[in-house]
């Protein structure tokens, strides 16, 4: 059954539950390309930016992929630049991937101690990090819109490598079972009416 609910409360929820990063409370918002995990993420931060008084940084692990190749394999750089530092109340950084370079940019991204991070993207609530969240989020959405999504976004020279990247979500995900033990299950693609900005539709 799907269930408006509001990007106020969830922020009120992450906020009354325990920090299990060090002083930080994580929450991994996951789920396939184009589902709209992006936007979640977002929105969930504007929402807690008010209790905060500012808003909750927001690591997004394509910034952290060496390439196509890296889809899943990237852990370890957010293992050992962001969350391990975190982990021991220090604060981290990490070089963002230029997309249209081919490379990580020199200029490093800080990640300061913070009472929430929010990480966003393929994985990002996978087994390995599951003790550590706050709050799990995977949002999904139907296959073919999911893919117009990315071809509108990033244009149809990528359906070779994203389709590649669509069979390797998929395979992670049935192992993982990630949706399986996620907190929040969100769509990402409601027909019911709502106000997108203030609201999200729960599947479960």
């Amino acid at each position: 059954m799907a269930v408006v609910e509001a990007y106020a409360e969830l922020a009120r929820r992450v906020l009354a539950g325990p920090a299990r990063l060090g002083r930080t409370r994580l929450v991994a918002v996951d789920g396939p390309s184009g589902a709209g995990k992006s936007r979640f993420a977002a929105q969930l931060a504007d929402a807690l930016a008010g209790p905060l008084r500012g808003r909750p940084p927001v690591v997004h692990t394509d910034d952290l992929l060496d390439g196509w190749d890296d889809q899943v394999t990237f852990w370890p750089r957010l293992e050992e630049e962001v969350l391990a530092p975190l982990r021991d109340g220090e604060p981290g950084a990490y070089r963002r991937y230029s997309w249209v370079r081919q490379c990580f940019l020199p200029r490093p991204v800080p990640v300061p101690v913070a009472p929430v991070l929010v990480v966003e993207g393929v994985s990002a609530a996978r087994a390995v990090v599951r003790p550590e969240l706050t709050l799990a989020v995977f949002v999904t959405a139907p296959a073919s819109l999911r893919l117009a999504r990315a071809v509108a976004r990033d244009g149809p020279e990528i359906l070779p490598e994203l389709r590649r990247w669509h069979d390797g979500e998929r395979a992670h995900f049935a192992v993982d079972e990630t949706a399986t033990h996620a907190d929040l299950v969100v769509d990402g693609a409601p027909t019911l009416p709502y106000d997108a900005d203030r609201y999200y539709v729960r599947l479960r």
